[in-house]
């Protein structure tokens, strides 16, 4: 069967630019969610995100592309020219449609992902090859279980996953009305937890075949070992409360990897911080662990969740997670909620099998999972 591996990635998240700031940031416990100074939040639920610094609303260049052009210009040299790109994200350039709106001009159609997938093709310097993946706040896990698919059905054997979304508010103006947000700062698997706190990322991973990546020499990151993707058709925003639909895409990707449960090391939670998502979630992962208890984490108390950004980033951290061979701290976490004992923690959790899972949930029912390998693993 043909191997997938990440050999390059990187990011940018509230922690600052690059994979380390936010490795060291969440390891610290201190949350980089604070109060948003980028429009006014007067009739909004909270006065908190997590935004990246230094970021500014512009009508020259959107903040997506703040992010993601300084990422992808230091790589675009390394990308091979044919390699197919697949965006993910859930609103894209969403202040071009919300500033075409609020004054009336006719815009609009440049804040559509199409548009912004062109701009990253150019950016990265290949053939114009690619698609977008919108797929709630699953995107862009989703996306990274598309390429590993076609690299190990021998469709490709090269793919350029670029990730992105940020704090607006259009965006927080609607969470705001659902009243999903917690008013301080989102407390993932926390029993006085509240709702979830916005964050915004962009990043990148370029995908390729074990057997490239060994002819180019490149090194690499890690393995998409496997995926499982389902729907669990409950609410347009509402998770399936007994956890099944997120369950089944985990034993798909158990499945999928040719692993057993007992080979999991540890699980990158979605962990949002919602009272509903963070119960499912646990149910889940007790319904295919069962007793067993591995070490379990969210990075959305520290980053806020990322919503299309959120699959790749939080893939990104378990690599580095398996790389130490420690999982971080969920960051807020105060008094955990008692379902979650024994498998959440609020300090850094040591691990001893080099397998992580990764799994996300978004509006609509969707649920994703991905079995992710250290580098060099042999099973």
């Amino acid at each position: 069967m043909m191997k997938t591996v990440a050999v390059a990635c990187d990011m940018v998240t509230p922690y600052g630019w690059g994979v380390d700031p936010c490795w060291e940031g969440l390891l610290s416990g201190v949350t980089a969610i604070r109060r948003i100074d980028r429009f006014s939040t007067t009739n909004l639920q909270t006065q908190n995100a997590a935004t990246v610094p230094g970021l500014k609303i512009s009508r020259n260049e959107s903040i997506i592309m703040q992010m993601i052009t300084p990422l992808l210009t230091k790589i675009a040299h390394k990308i091979p020219h044919e390699t197919f790109v697949i965006l993910a994200t859930t609103t894209g350039e969403i202040e071009i449609l919300q500033w075409s709106i609020l004054n009336r001009r006719t815009e609009a159609k440049k804040s559509l992902p199409g548009h912004l997938l062109g701009k990253i093709i150019s950016l990265a310097g290949t053939c114009g090859r690619g698609m977008v993946v919108s797929a709630a706040c699953a995107s862009s896990s989703a996306a990274v279980s598309k390429a590993a698919s076609m690299i190990r059905n021998r469709e490709l054997d090269c793919v350029l996953v670029v990730a992105c979304d940020c704090v607006s508010e259009f965006v927080t103006a609607g969470f705001s009305s659902l009243m999903a947000l917690d008013r301080d700062k989102a407390k993932p698997f926390d029993k006085n937890r509240h709702g979830l706190s916005l964050g915004e990322a962009a990043g990148f991973m370029l995908i390729m075949s074990e057997e490239r990546a060994a002819r180019e020499k490149r090194p690499v990151i890690g393995e998409i070992a496997g995926w499982g993707l389902t729907n669990d058709a409950n609410h347009i925003t509402g998770p399936s409360k007994d956890g099944s639909g997120l369950s089944k895409a985990v034993y798909n990707s158990l499945r999928s990897a040719d692993l057993s449960e007992d080979e999991i090391g540890s699980i990158s939670a979605h962990g949002t911080g919602t009272i509903y998502n963070d119960s499912m979630e646990i149910k889940a992962i007790k319904k295919v662990f069962g007793k067993r208890s591995l070490p379990v984490y969210s990075v959305k108390g520290g980053t806020g969740h990322t919503l299309g950004a959120a699959g790749l980033l939080e893939i990104i951290i378990a690599f580095e997670s398996l790389h130490r061979m420690v999982v971080p701290p969920t960051v807020n976490l105060r008094d955990i909620d008692r379902d979650a004992e024994g498998w959440v923690s609020s300090g850094p959790q040591s691990f001893e099998r080099p397998v992580t899972l990764s799994t996300n949930s978004g509006f609509g029912g969707v649920n994703s999972a991905l079995v992710l390998k250290k580098a060099g693993t042999i099973l």
